[in-house]
C-alpha cells in the first residue's frame, strides 16, 4: 500500500519501537495529525483472548467523560408513552410499525443514523428487518443497553458519548476516543475510562497476558505504539 507525503512525514516523527506512555503518546498523536479536518483518535487493543470461543468474548459499553466529539443520531423504535419520553430526550427519530413496513418495503433506505434504541415490546417486529439493521450496526440489543424500557437513558447516554466495544475475529478491540481537537488531557480521560472498562471485562476464561497491545491513531495517521501495562 503506498502513502501520501504528509503521512510518511508523519511516520519520521514517531519512534517505531518505542512504547509510549499515554500522554506523551497522545501528544505525538496529535502532532502527526496533517488532515485539514478534525480526525478521529481511535483506540485499537489487542487482546489475549481466542474470539472463536464463547466464553472468551469481550463485549460492553462505557460512557467516555468527554463524549466521542461526534454529533450522534439516535433513532428509537417505541410506541405510545415511550415514543413521547425518547422525543423529550432528544431522539432524532421516532417510529413503529409503520416505520419498519416502510424499512421492509425499501431494503435499501437510508438509515442516517447512529444508533438504534427499541422498547423490548418492539423487538418482535424488528426482527423483521435484522438482516438490514445488523451488517449496518444499527440492530439493537440488551448486551449494549440499547434494548430497554427506558428510552429516555438510553437516547440520553447515547447522545453523551456511549460506546459499544467488542472483540473482533482477530481479537482486537476498536473505539473511537475522540477528536484530535480535544487536546491530550480529554483523550486521555476517555482512554483511561475504555481501557478500565475493558480491563474489567477480562473473561474468566482468558489465559496470559490479557492486554497485548495498544496502538493509538487518527483517522488519516500513522499508529502509535502504548505501554499497555500503563493502564
Amino acid at each position: 500500500m503506498k502513502h501520501g507525503k504528509k503521512y510518511l512525514d508523519s511516520l519520521k516523527a514517531i519512534e517505531r519501537q518505542k512504547l509510549y506512555d499515554p500522554a506523551e503518546g497522545l501528544s505525538t498523536v496529535i502532532s502527526v495529525a496533517k488532515a485539514k479536518f478534525d480526525e478521529t483518535v481511535e483506540a485499537h487493543i489487542r487482546l489475549g483472548v481466542d474470539p472463536r470461543h464463547a466464553d472468551q468474548q469481550v463485549r460492553g459499553t462505557v460512557i467516555l467523560p468527554n463524549g466521542t466529539g461526534k454529533k450522534v443520531k439516535v433513532l428509537v423504535f417505541a410506541k405510545g408513552d415511550k415514543a413521547r419520553e425518547a422525543q423529550e430526550a432528544g431522539a432524532d427519530f421516532i417510529g413503529d410499525d409503520d416505520l419498519i413496513k416502510k424499512i421492509l418495503a425499501d431494503k435499501d433506505v437510508g438509515l442516517p443514523v447512529d444508533v438504534c434504541i427499541a422498547t423490548n415490546d418492539m423487538m418482535g417486529a424488528i426482527g423483521r428487518i435484522g438482516r438490514i439493521l445488523g451488517p449496518r450496526g444499527l440492530m439493537p440489543n440488551p448486551k449494549s443497553g440499547t434494548v430497554t424500557m427506558d428510552v429516555a437513558k438510553a437516547v440520553t447516554e447515547a447522545k453523551a458519548g456511549k460506546v459499544e466495544y467488542r472483540v473482533d475475529k482477530t481479537a482486537i478491540v476498536h473505539v473511537p476516543i475522540g477528536k484530535v481537537s480535544f487536546g491530550v488531557e480529554k483523550l486521555q480521560e476517555n482512554l483511561s475510562t475504555l481501557m478500565d472498562a475493558v480491563i474489567k471485562a477480562k473473561p474468566a476464561a482468558a489465559k496470559g497476558t490479557y492486554i497485548k497491545s495498544l496502538v493509538i491513531a487518527t483517522t488519516m495517521g500513522p499508529g502509535v505504539k502504548f505501554n499497555a501495562l500503563k493502564f
